[in-house]
């Protein structure tokens, strides 16, 4: 069996990374500023993804036309350009992924599936755009995979576990703001927050530090804590469970913590 711990300071740079692709360009609901890495570094390890940012500005010479009425359309941002350079994780030969985006003034969400590329023409893409018109549900193209997860591949290193664990939050998290965030409240922690009292649901944990196993059935086990910023204010225990040779893990994102109601919340 083997394991790693890793410092809290890996799945900031994975997040802070992955929110840099999938950002949705500004003027287009309630955009972010956006990170462009140098294209020509490639990292080799999670650690060196600390180099790979600066300032810069994503292209608009070929945006969507969207609206902020709520209605589902196709977004130009390829949510595989966010595995680029998370060592160890590639998309399958084949497959692309496709995101639909919907926005409201207060509000956005999206869906990201992955297609095969034979599935992926933009007349397939918009047909389900229109189903989803006409039976009120979130559109699905024809031939999607069940999950994103299921269309990714990797080395196998410890490594590529916990950055798959991270990718999956963020690119459910994509073209969310406002009433319909979620993920992005939450914040890394490698340690009980101070200055709060929590009420715990669970026993308190030994260790918080950000960790991979490998267990004798070589299945893999990837361990890390959140804390949710807005109320109700919560600690978080996420655990992924990978069957071997698969990166579409079993999630439980399970409370372990809540904030006392007379507690307030201050900087530690």
């Amino acid at each position: 069996m083997s394991f790693q711990r890793y410092p809290l300071s890996t799945l900031q740079k994975v997040s802070q990374y992955v929110r840099s692709v999938l950002t949705v360009p500004a003027g287009y609901g309630k955009a972010a500023t956006a990170i462009d890495a140098d294209a020509d570094f490639t990292p080799d390890s999670l650690d060196s993804l600390g180099d790979l940012f600066r300032l810069g500005d994503l292209p608009e010479d070929h945006l969507p036309a969207p609206n902020q009425e709520g209605r589902w359309y196709l977004s130009t941002l390829d949510g595989a350009d966010a595995l680029n350079k998370l060592p160890g994780l590639w998309l399958k030969p084949g497959i692309r992924l496709v995101t639909y985006l919907q926005q409201q003034p207060d509000a956005g969400q999206g869906l990201t599936w992955a297609v095969p590329e034979l599935l992926s023409t933009t007349e397939y893409l918009e047909s389900a755009i229109a189903q989803a018109n006409q039976t009120n549900q979130p559109p699905r193209p024809s031939g999607a995979l069940p999950s994103v997860m299921g269309a990714l591949e990797g080395d196998g290193s410890l490594a590529s576990f916990l950055a798959s664990s991270v990718f999956l939050r963020e690119i459910r998290e994509f073209g969310r703001y406002g009433k319909n965030t979620r993920w992005s409240h939450h914040r890394f922690v490698s340690d009980i927050p101070s200055k709060v009292d929590w009420q715990w649901r669970t026993q308190l944990p030994k260790d918080f530090a950000p960790k991979v196993v490998t267990l004798p059935d070589e299945q893999i086990v990837v361990e890390f804590f959140s804390c949710r910023t807005v109320p109700p204010i919560a600690l978080f225990r996420h655990v992924d469970r990978y069957q071997p040779n698969s990166y579409q893990p079993q999630n439980t994102d399970q409370v372990i913590a809540v904030m006392a109601s007379k507690s307030a919340p201050t900087r530690s």
